[in-house]
């Protein structure tokens, strides 16, 4: 990683803190599909409502008592993290790991620089319930805010762990933080408790898709130098007023403060989980906020989560990217040729995972399922496909499950590997079973006419004065026999066939094509 640590006047003058501004990114959605606006005011009661099962980000102009401007769905669809990257959302994957090759650059600029810092709260002034949170599910604990990336330091390493967690509000400057397991944050956090020491922490709410994708990443990385690797540019970094934490300095707001060293003592949630299903209360960190820090026209973030319509969540969505590139690194290593990874947004981004490869020998079917089987714990059912299956398509998946599959056959089971806590079908318990859908057709049967699908037909091919010129050219299928007279009507083929058929040596060939016999 290359840092400036103390860039020149030039170089911190010549930032575009706007490119990757989340309210600059909206608005390159404003007139299409993806984005709907409200200019009404709206309660914070609603917001949840008008968000669940919304296929398009929705930002709110006016949100609560004071206001505010509000959006959220920002990432819930693969459209939207595509158009982020500048990319097709099938060619979203594949960027994604271009970009993780990239080497970051950081650029360290003052505080007086920083669009994050124009506005600065410290003190009495700190007031968290003065922000536009509001209540998503309605067995929630409280309000919450959802959209909040973290920023530490491994005193270890030196190292920025960055991550995305919630945060329940309990009062002006205090909130509870789900600190799950296993991650990163928890193991740092718990160090710090064992020296006795708060752990400062800083949460920026309102970023760019990409920053989003970059805290759902978990690499043995400096990630702050990864949101630079992703976004393919420099970062600009500030460290916080209170705390000598980096943030991206061109984000909508900066929470400061530090997580309480008394450890694991507060009630948390309950609260709607990134599977669809309530996770009850959980004894969490307490987290004290010694700063607000933001933009003059700062536009506050919501992240949707759970629910009913699972593939409509920004958190579903971010989950499947970061599976599918997991996924994709141990492919590489387990078959010769993987051509395509999807992991179902449906299935939290985590359960279902669709491949497509294109086999070279024997046995790389079920040679990719286990090497998916061991990528992820929570990965719980693989589907593998050969490449003329649209992976993103529920309707060809379908299609491949009914013809190509037999139980018997093509179903692989593994019992007794490690689960995701949080899936309620283990009923409490922590390992689990996987299964593995082997959709390809036998090596080496390609080119059967019973595997192959029919199309519209296409009338390519030479020309010839006539029927028993083309066939003495070689053996015909109807459509090649209309192309090579130039029908477009088909009838005078069936005229001249017949014609032909009382001469010696009219045939048909395994594959229905028509053939001309040496007595025709």
């Amino acid at each position: 990683m290359r840092a400036m640590n103390a860039p020149a006047a030039e170089q911190v003058s010549a930032i575009d803190y706007d490119r990757f501004r989340l309210r600059n990114y909206l608005e390159s959605l404003a007139g299409s599909d993806e984005l709907e606006i409200r200019d009404d005011a709206t309660d914070l009661a609603d917001v949840g409502a008008a968000l669940e099962g919304n296929p398009k980000a929705v930002w709110f102009r006016k949100v609560g008592a004071e206001g505010a401007e509000l959006v959220g769905n920002v990432v819930a669809s693969r459209g939207r993290l595509a158009k982020a990257f500048g990319v097709t959302p099938q060619a979203l994957l594949p960027e994604l790991l271009r970009r993780l090759a990239l080497a970051p650059e950081l650029v360290d600029v003052p505080g007086s620089e920083a669009p994050v810092q124009q506005i600065v709260q410290t003190g009495a002034d700190i007031d968290l319930t003065a922000l536009p949170i509001h209540l998503q599910h309605g067995l929630d604990g409280g309000l919450y805010i959802s959209a909040s990336i973290d920023y530490t330091v491994d005193s270890k390493t030196g190292w920025t762990n960055v991550g995305m967690r919630r945060l329940m509000v309990r009062g002006r400057t205090v909130t509870g933080i789900d600190a799950v397991s296993p991650s990163d944050l928890r193991a740092i956090y718990e160090a710090s408790v064992k020296r006795g020491e708060n752990l400062p922490i800083s949460f920026v709410v309102g970023a760019h898709p990409i920053d989003l994708v970059a805290s759902s990443m978990r690499l043995p990385v400096d990630e702050l130098g990864l949101i630079s690797s992703l976004r393919a540019a420099p970062l600009a970094v500030v460290k916080g007023v209170t705390n000598d934490i980096r943030v991206p300095a061109d984000a909508e707001c900066v929470l400061e403060g530090y997580l309480d060293a008394k450890g694991y003592v507060e009630a948390e949630g309950p609260y709607g989980e990134f599977l669809g299903y309530y996770g009850g209360v959980k004894q969490n960190p307490l987290f004290h906020c010694t700063a607000i820090t933001r933009r003059r026209d700062a536009l506050f973030q919501t992240a949707t989560i759970s629910g009913r319509a699972m593939s409509c969540t920004d958190t579903a969505m971010l989950n499947a990217l970061k599976s599918e590139s997991l996924v994709w690194r141990a492919l590489e290593t387990a078959i010769r040729e993987p051509v395509a990874v999807y992991a179902t947004p449906a299935s939290g981004g985590l359960f279902n995972v669709r491949i497509a490869i294109r086999q070279r020998v024997p046995g790389e079917a079920r040679n990719a399922i286990n090497a998916v089987f061991g990528s992820l714990a929570n990965v719980k059912n693989v589907f593998v496909v050969d490449p003329d299956i649209d992976i993103y398509s529920d309707q060809q998946i379908d299609w491949a499950l009914a013809t190509r599959f037999q139980a018997d056959r093509d179903l692989i089971v593994q019992g007794g590997l490690r689960a995701l806590p949080l899936d309620p079908s283990l009923q409490g318990g922590r390992i689990g079973a996987k299964a593995g859908f082997d959709l390809t057709w036998a090596f080496g049967t390609a080119g059967r006419l019973e595997q192959t699908v029919p199309e519209p037909p296409r009338y390519d091919g030479p020309r010839f004065a006539t029927i028993r010129a083309a066939l003495e050219n070689g053996p015909k299928h109807f459509a090649e026999l209309m192309a090579a007279t130039g029908s477009r009507d088909g009838r005078e083929i069936i005229r001249a066939l017949e014609a032909l058929g009382d001469a010696p040596g009219i045939s048909r060939d395994e594959r229905g094509r028509y053939v001309l016999g040496k007595g025709a």
